[in-house]
């Protein structure tokens, strides 16, 4: 079990990223949570197995079709044993 955090800055706002990464994370079995930042960026938490996690963590490089990236910013936390993942 791994736990990342991760900050996507770029236009990942109002292109249903949190959305997308909900169903990916779901199809995935990850837990976690994703939400919208007042500076514009998402913050994710992807809890699961290193091969699932690592998709999503690769999924956020680009997100939804509506997206333009432009930063990823990843750090390895413990994780927390959550068992859903959310849109916050």
């Amino acid at each position: 079990m791994v736990r990342y955090r991760v900050f996507v800055s770029g236009r990942v706002q109002g292109v249903f990223f949190r959305d997308t990464c909900r169903q990916i994370a779901e199809e995935h079995g990850v837990s976690g949570w994703v939400r919208n930042l007042p500076d514009g960026r998402v913050e994710a938490v992807f809890e699961g197995t290193q091969d699932d996690v690592q998709k999503l963590v690769d999924w956020t490089r680009h997100g939804p079709r509506r997206a333009a990236v432009a930063d990823v910013w990843v750090r390895q936390e413990q994780p927390e044993g959550l068992d859903i993942f959310q849109v916050r």
